[in-house]
């Protein structure tokens, strides 16, 4: 039985087998007239402020994040944007942690895959520090006890991603890595490092592709993280197999980069 099943339907929203997809709705008239301030309006006096009232009181477990997250996408699917979830099947694979690793397109991932990945296995992320020390958010990210780095020095983001997620690992909490330097819509392999590899070859433990776009919550000008909603967007995430890392990783991370460019060339095409 899966640890959130007691705790009623709503958290099992993506607890569909090895895939989702969005059930066909019908888009309200201000959605399709004024997605953005419908959805920022319905974030903060919804799923996100209730979280960070939680956060606040020391009670952001497990179980909401998950309840969150999924709200975050239920939001979004009122509106009118279509989610495609595939290759569940490949979290549930392994019996231990492992790596993920994805691209990263905005800030609706980092909402929505806790409620994907959490309800099958214990998960944090390697986040920016920014992302800890946020108005509001800031307790909600540290108290997911995610692995921190200043996005200033590689060699020293390095040893962090290593030594923090040797311990987490240890503890059968899998990790979920964005190797590109910063957010986008376009996806360059010449920018997206092996990090990921090399915790997961460390660890030995298994690593998953991760391919997903997400522009469907766009980038803003001035604060990234607040950017225009498309709703006539679709999402999509899929899940590779899991991969066992041999000698160096240069094989597996190539392997990475083209299903996450097949992927984003499909979505996109």
């Amino acid at each position: 039985m899966h640890p959130y099943v007691e705790h009623g339907p709503f958290e099992q929203k993506f607890l569909t087998g090895n895939s989702y997809d969005t059930p066909d709705t019908r888009q309200g008239l201000w959605a399709g007239l004024v997605p953005s301030p419908l959805f920022y309006a319905r974030l903060l006096t919804g799923p996100l402020g209730w979280l960070c009232r939680r956060a606040a009181r020391g009670q952001c477990d497990d179980v909401a994040w998950v309840y969150a997250s999924v709200w975050v996408a239920d939001i979004l699917e009122n509106l009118g944007c279509h989610i495609h979830i595939a290759g569940m099947d490949a979290i549930n694979a392994m019996e231990g942690p492992c790596v993920f690793v994805a691209n990263h397109m905005s800030t609706l991932e980092t909402f929505m895959l806790p409620g994907i990945i959490r309800p099958r296995k214990a998960v944090t992320f390697v986040v920016k520090k920014s992302l800890t020390t946020m108005p509001f958010f800031g307790p909600v990210m540290r108290s997911r006890d995610p692995i921190v780095v200043g996005r200033i020095n590689p060699r020293e983001d390095l040893t962090t991603v290593l030594q923090g997620g040797l311990e987490r690992l240890r503890k059968n909490i899998s990790i979920v890595v964005f190797p590109q330097h910063t957010r986008s819509r376009r996806f360059d392999p010449k920018q997206f490092n092996s990090i990921g590899v090399k915790l997961a070859r460390k660890a030995n433990v298994p690593l998953v592709p991760l391919a997903l776009k997400t522009d469907a919550w766009g980038q803003g000008k001035t604060f990234k993280e607040v950017g225009p909603i498309r709703p006539d967007l679709p999402v999509h995430y899929r899940f590779g197999q899991p991969l066992r890392v041999q000698g160096t990783g240069k094989e597996e991370h190539k392997f990475v980069c083209d299903f996450i460019t097949a992927c984003l060339n499909r979505w996109q095409g």
